[in-house]
């Protein structure tokens, strides 16, 4: 009995929690207003470089995220100016509960309720609230070469990002940001899992382009700039990448 009331008790909370992201993301994708996102900086290795990195982060060091969406917005024909406002938040010095690796269907929900409410009790945003909240974990490159896989929860309007502590990868950084914000949105990937190559055609940004190779610019959803068939390098920054046009009509740019 105990244990049907406590399954009973998680699917009324799973489904409370459904019905608010589904109408948070509504009104998100509306894009009548400006989406409200929010970007809070969080120590991920308790390193002195991540320490001082994240206290030199200003109001505008994620500006190219801004200009990436206008730049995009105005491309694909969207009547608003700025559709994407990213704000700075306070660093947050609690950890966030990591996502599970190869877990099940009901460990990731599990995860995505967790991380709900550790996210709602760090929200330290001054203001109107985010609609969008991103945390970011920098590492110190030097002890941490390369990092976990970022995880930004379809259309949950929430992300975890691991990012490096260093100016040099701002640009590869805000890669990365913009393309978990994009999955918050319900933008799928467009590569293929095993060989991280973009899938054609929607992984590429210029899929008509003649030559076909190489490509100038990647599709952010796709992750690569495809140089030949087999071939393919991580941009350096949000000008080496565009929206293609399925990733547009996932975020409701274009209507389908």
């Amino acid at each position: 009995m105990f244990r049907a009331i406590r399954i009973a008790i998680l699917l009324l909370i799973l489904f409370t929690v459904v019905q608010e992201t589904w109408l948070a993301h509504s009104r998100a994708v509306s894009w009548r207003d400006p989406l409200r996102v929010a970007i809070y900086p969080i120590n991920g290795d308790g390193s002195a470089a991540a320490a001082t990195y994240i206290q030199g982060i200003k109001p505008t060091s994620f500006a190219s995220i801004d200009r990436f969406f206008e730049e995009e917005a105005k491309r694909h024909g969207l009547a608003i100016r700025h559709p994407v406002e990213v704000t700075v938040a306070p660093p947050v010095v609690t950890l966030p509960p990591q996502p599970p690796r190869g877990g099940t269907a009901l460990d990731n929900v599990f995860w995505s309720l967790n991380m709900r409410y550790w996210a709602w009790r760090h929200d330290a945003v001054p203001g109107m609230k985010p609609q969008v909240r991103l945390f970011v974990l920098f590492f110190d490159p030097a002890t941490h070469p390369s990092l976990p896989h970022s995880v930004g929860v379809d259309r949950g309007m929430i992300g975890l990002i691991n990012a490096f502590a260093t100016h040099a990868m701002a640009g590869s950084n805000a890669v990365i940001i913009s393309h978990e914000l994009l999955h918050t949105l319900g933008a799928t990937d467009k590569y293929e899992s095993g060989s991280n190559l973009p899938r054609f055609p929607d992984g590429y940004a210029e899929p008509e382009r003649s030559p076909r190779y190489p490509q100038a610019f990647a599709e952010i959803m796709g992750g690569r700039i495809p140089l030949s068939e087999s071939r393919a390098e991580i941009p350096d920054s949000l000008e080496q990448t565009l929206i293609g046009t399925a990733t547009a009509a996932e975020i409701g740019w274009i209507k389908k």
